[in-house]
């Protein structure tokens, strides 16, 4: 019975190390993806997107930019932008 306990848990342990290690997997790739777009739609390098710039690279972001821009600043950062991706 012990070696069934030691081996079930064993297998668990084995799963949820795969789990873990595919949803990082995911996780960089998503960042990866925000990043690239993010890079090619902020036009003037500042690290900060505006409803402009979002409008012409990143329309989805542009389509939800007053929901995102909390703080009403008027732009977003690749942060936000992530930060919303993980809701």
């Amino acid at each position: 019975m012990r070696k069934f306990v030691d081996m079930s848990l064993l297998a668990l342990g084995v799963t949820l190390s795969f789990l873990a290690n595919n949803l990082y997997a995911q996780e960089s790739f998503r960042d990866r993806q925000i990043d690239a777009r993010f890079t090619q739609a902020d036009k003037n390098h500042d690290g900060k997107l505006t409803l402009e710039e979002a409008q012409a690279g990143m329309p989805k972001v542009a389509a939800n930019f007053d929901k995102l821009d909390t703080e009403k600043k008027g732009y977003l950062t690749v942060d936000q932008i992530k930060a919303a991706a993980d809701r």
